[in-house]
């Protein structure tokens, strides 16, 4: 018999919430985070990227999609709470959608920000 998923309580939770999951919330039992974008081609652009991660980590989050904002909610369902999955895949989803080429001393100069056609995500 599998054993079961250590399911993680609300204070357990908040104490993992930081450096780059400091952006990231409990609510109703739910680990979650309001990502902004500039409009509906940013949204669609996370909408696709949590896609793919979750169905490459076969952990599948809840979406709210809007114009300019995505909210991903995430819990292990059959755990029925949050646990070490719900946590690994925020940080993936974190690392990818938060990425900001340019930033670092990489060849990849990053979309431009001060033109409305081009900006997408609303960073942190």
């Amino acid at each position: 018999m599998a054993q079961a998923e250590k399911v993680y309580s609300e204070d357990e939770v908040k104490q993992r919430l930081t450096g780059p999951l400091s952006h990231w919330y409990v609510e109703d039992g739910w680990l979650g985070r309001k990502f902004k974008t500039e409009g509906w081609k940013g949204t669609l652009m996370v909408v696709n990227t949590i896609g793919h991660l979750a169905e490459a980590a076969w952990h599948h989050p809840d979406l709210t999609v809007s114009y300019a904002f995505v909210i991903v909610k995430l819990m292990t369902h059959s755990a029925k709470g949050i646990t070490d999955k719900d946590l690994a895949l925020a940080s993936k989803i974190e690392e990818v959608v938060s990425w900001r080429p340019g930033r670092e001393e990489e060849p990849l100069d990053g979309t431009p920000s001060d033109d409305q056609w081009f900006r997408y995500i609303k960073y942190d």
